[in-house]
Order: C-alpha cells, then sequence, then structure tokens
C-alpha cells in the first residue's frame, strides 16, 4: 500500500496517485471488534472523520440478530455526543455516510468466525484489509470461564477470521500496558515468549490451552455437584485469581490479556504471516484535543478518587502521592493506534512481529498522583459541588495511605474491630442485629478485596520504555504527528486535569 498525506489525513490507496476506480475498489475496509464499546467509539469516529473513503466499518457487537445490532450501535456508537463534529460536516447527508460505512454485525467473539454465516461472512473476508481488536473483559475478578472465552478464545477466533482473509495487511490488537503484572523499573516493550510466566521459577511453565482445559474442566465439575452449583460464580472467580497468582499475575484480568498475546503469537506470529501489532495503553483517560475535549465513556480507576471526591463519600484512599500514575488520553491512544497500522500494512515498512508499541506516559512526561489531587481541590473549590439542602459543599482533605500495610492496619481499627464487638453484641442480643452486622460485614469484606485487587497498581513503581513508539512517531510526517498527535511531552498534565479531564468527569461520567 502506498501512503499520501492530504489535507491533514493520510489515505490509503493502493498507491495510485488520484483514487482512480481501481483504487477505489481497494480503500482499505476495517474490522473492529469490541465488546465493550467505549474506547472503539473514539476510533470508529477518527476514521470517518480523517479518513472518510474508507469503504467499510464492519463492527461487530453482542445482539441477537442484525436490527439489534444495528440499533446497539446506533445508540452507543453512533448516538454519542462525540460524534458531533462529523455531524456537523456532513449535515443531512450524514446518516446516509454512516449506513454506507458502517456495518454493524450481530455476533459474538466467544464463537468461531464471531457467529457470522454465509454471503456475509464470504464478504467480509474478501473485503477486510485491517483487524483491530480492542475486545476485553476488563473486570480483575471475572470469572476464568468468562475471562478466557473473551481474552483467549476471543484472540484465537480473530486469528481464525484473519487466515480466511486474502486481503488482510496487518492486525491490531490492543492489550494493556499492565499485562507486565507488578514490575518495576523500566519496562521495554518486548511481547511474551510461549509458556513464559512472571515468577522467577524457572521450572514452572504456562500452557494456554491447558488452562482452557482446566476452566472447561472445572466448571463440568461444579455443574455435576448440586451443593456446589449454587458457588459456582464465586468459585470460578476464584478460580482465575488463584491461577493468575500461582504464575505471578495480580488479577485474573491482565493474567488472561497476557495470554491472549501469546495466543496471538502462537497463531500469527510466524515468517510470512501478515504483519501483527500490539498496542499497550496505560489507563485511558478523556480525550484531549479532538473531536471533543473531555469526552470519556466508563469510569477508570483513577477516577474512583474524583467521583468519591465529588460525592464527598471519600475521607482515604489507597495511593502514594509521589509515586507516578501512567495516563494517558483516550485520543492519543486511538492516534497511535492509526499510526503503527499505517506503518505495519506499508511493504517495505514492515517490522519484525509481533511488534509491541506502549501508549503511555511514565517515561517522557510522568504524571504523579499529587497532580490529581491538587488539580481536584482547586477545581472543586472553584465549582464547588451542592449539597442535598441546596448548600455548597465544602471541600475537604483526603488522607492518603502509601503501603497497603498502613492502609490495612486504618482499616482494621476504624473498622473491623468495631464490627467484632457488633458481632459479640449481636450474639448477646440473640442474634437481632444480624442483618446490620452482615451488612456491614459485607461492605468491609468487599473494600479489602478491592484493596487486594487494585493495590498493586495503586502503588505501582513500573516506568513504560517507550522507544518502538516514539521510533513511530518519528518516521511520520511532520504534519502528520499534528493530526495524529500522540506524544505525552506535549500534555500540560495540571491544565489537562484541570480544564479537561475533571469536567469531562463530571459531565459524561456522572452527569
Amino acid at each position: 500500500m502506498g501512503e499520501k498525506r492530504r489535507g491533514g489525513r493520510i489515505w490509503i490507496d493502493g498507491g495510485a496517485e488520484e483514487p482512480s476506480n481501481d483504487a477505489a475498489r481497494r480503500r482499505p475496509t476495517t474490522f473492529l471488534n469490541a465488546v465493550a464499546l467505549g474506547n472503539v467509539v473514539i476510533l470508529v469516529e477518527k476514521i470517518l472523520r480523517v479518513q472518510p473513503d474508507v469503504k467499510r466499518i464492519y463492527l461487530p457487537v453482542r445482539a441477537p440478530d442484525a436490527e439489534s445490532a444495528k440499533k446497539r450501535v446506533e445508540t452507543e456508537v453512533i448516538g454519542k455526543e462525540l460524534f458531533g463534529l462529523l455531524r456537523e460536516t456532513h449535515g443531512k447527508g450524514f446518516q446516509s455516510f454512516i449506513e454506507e460505512k458502517v456495518v454493524p454485525l450481530a455476533g459474538d467473539i466467544i464463537h468461531e468466525n464471531f457467529g457470522v454465516e454465509g454471503h456475509q461472512l464470504s464478504q467480509m473476508t474478501q473485503e477486510i484489509n485491517v483487524i483491530v481488536n480492542g475486545a476485553a473483559t476488563t473486570n480483575f475478578y471475572e470469572r476464568y470461564d468468562v475471562a478466557l472465552d473473551v481474552n483467549v478464545m476471543g484472540v484465537k477466533h480473530m486469528c481464525q477470521l484473519a487466515k480466511q482473509c486474502p486481503n488482510l495487511k496487518v492486525i491490531l490488537h490492543v492489550s494493556t500496558a499492565y499485562v507486565v503484572g507488578e514490575r518495576q523499573g523500566v519496562i521495554q516493550e518486548r511481547p511474551f515468549k510461549q509458556g513464559e510466566t512472571l515468577r522467577e521459577d524457572a521450572q514452572l511453565q504456562l500452557d494456554v490451552d491447558a488452562e482452557l482445559r482446566l476452566a472447561r474442566d472445572y466448571q463440568r465439575q461444579l455443574a455435576g455437584d448440586d451443593a456446589e452449583q449454587k458457588n459456582e460464580r464465586k468459585a470460578m472467580k476464584e478460580l482465575g485469581l488463584a491461577r493468575a497468582r500461582e504464575f505471578g499475575w495480580p488479577n485474573t484480568y491482565v493474567f488472561t490479556k497476557a495470554l491472549g498475546e501469546m495466543t496471538l503469537a502462537q497463531q500469527l506470529g510466524g515468517e510470512g504471516d501478515v504483519p501483527v501489532v500490539i498496542v499497550r495503553p496505560s489507563i485511558i483517560t478523556s480525550i484531549q484535543k479532538d473531536p471533543l475535549p473531555g469526552w470519556i465513556e466508563g469510569t477508570r480507576t483513577i477516577d474512583a478518587i474524583l467521583i468519591g471526591y465529588a460525592k464527598q463519600s471519600l475521607s482515604c484512599f489507597l495511593a502514594d502521592l509521589d509515586l507516578t500514575m501512567d495516563v494517558i488520553p483516550g485520543d492519543m491512544v486511538v492516534n497511535a493506534m492509526m499510526a503503527a497500522t499505517m506503518a505495519h500494512a506499508s511493504p517495505g515498512r514492515r517490522l519484525p512481529q509481533p511488534t509491541v508499541y506502549h501508549a503511555t506516559s511514565s517515561l517522557r512526561n510522568p504524571a504523579p498522583y499529587a497532580v490529581l489531587y491538587r488539580t481536584g481541590i482547586r477545581y472543586f473549590s472553584a465549582n464547588p459541588r451542592v449539597g442535598s439542602d441546596g448548600r455548597p459543599v465544602r471541600t475537604r482533605q483526603v488522607h492518603f495511605f502509601a503501603t497497603i500495610a498502613a492502609f490495612t492496619a486504618y482499616m482494621v481499627l476504624r473498622y473491623r474491630l468495631p464490627l467484632e464487638l457488633l458481632r459479640l453484641l449481636n450474639l448477646l442480643c440473640l442474634g437481632l442485629l444480624s442483618r446490620l452486622y452482615g451488612e456491614l460485614s459485607r461492605k468491609y469484606t468487599f473494600v479489602m478485596r478491592l484493596v487486594d485487587l487494585y493495590g498493586p497498581f495503586a502503588l505501582f513503581r513500573g516506568i513504560f520504555d517507550d522507544a518502538n513508539t516514539e521510533k513511530l512517531r518519528l518516521a511520520m510526517a511532520a504534519g502528520d504527528r499534528v493530526d495524529f498527535n500522540f506524544d505525552p511531552r506535549s500534555i500540560d498534565w495540571d491544565d489537562y486535569f484541570y480544564r479537561i479531564h475533571i469536567p469531562g468527569v463530571m459531565k459524561y461520567v456522572l452527569k
């Protein structure tokens, strides 16, 4: 494929100087795979805005039929405020433009070919030039069978689909920077080796197929035991967490994402295969610039601080204000994805595969948690919340614990000991306080589970190297570096959080 830049956008058109009829037939067709649509929405909008000559975007979503899939895409993708600039550009022709370019598919990644069959499958596989896999279940404490279905089997089914696409130029897989677990120091952009674990035990080998069998066998065992069926959900969650920690990962999410990367390399990592690109973003935050600053969908881990602070339900939090919170705006992640796709789809520019890119900020422009806290205080002091009585809510300080041990000690003294006293009192009162004790005990257990799962990330001490990503940026034309900016050094974190991200969370998350 040839590349040329016109009017601030990268064109891929088969190399002809002008888009001839033959070139038009070779216009790129993209297959965007997602379960949670949040970040894919940004990518769909960007493609349609900067490359309106794209032939088609196939977008599979979970839905029982074609009509339901279409309605879901209209509601959860095209209907978003994010598409305001595109609506303004196309005016009355917006709907027809969308119908021509975006093809909703009723499918599911847990099925072969994503559940697509017949003529539609045949047409789609002939047309596809680019596959983007952003599908994932991001629940840290997910059922092991569910996490494996989406994060591992979904990758396998994507690879099987890719092998049916004769015109495929590149596959881009979205992972997470935290797939490296709790590593410290500078973390390189490199793919996992088959069977690699995060333990130092050389005898410990990881077998993806064995993990899939283990989950299936355990589920069958639970199904055959009447007593265990009631606890199946919890048992499958505990199995995922146990397997993750057996091999050195802190939770089911990052463990199964690592397994997914290994599956991708195993299925499509050989000489002569289509180029494979893995983009690993850190914590994705709201859009910094285009097309709608502050736009965000869903809650990120760091936003728990903002939301709890806004609701005045947060008096303490596990975080070291001096540590770096590695965050990157959503539009920069999408820009890096598009730049990597362009580079690897072009003959003569293919790098060794699979190639990993860190879409991160901790190396080139680190932002400590203190930035989020001080801009939060500043923002809520200037824009005070209003209580149920109609009066402004006073902005108060939050106490931060820099270690899990200190936070645990506080929780024991502040909540666990009073709970034990309540339990004894309940016994003396012959169970009259059982309901209250049960409710408070569940809340305490829930908080401690969150600390167990999220603690390693709140206190993460790694720095993500981005040498590959920087080389990618420097290889771009000067104008493209502006239109597809993903350089974290261009961000003023204080300004970004105060003027863009915090107002965005208040508007799009808390409504």
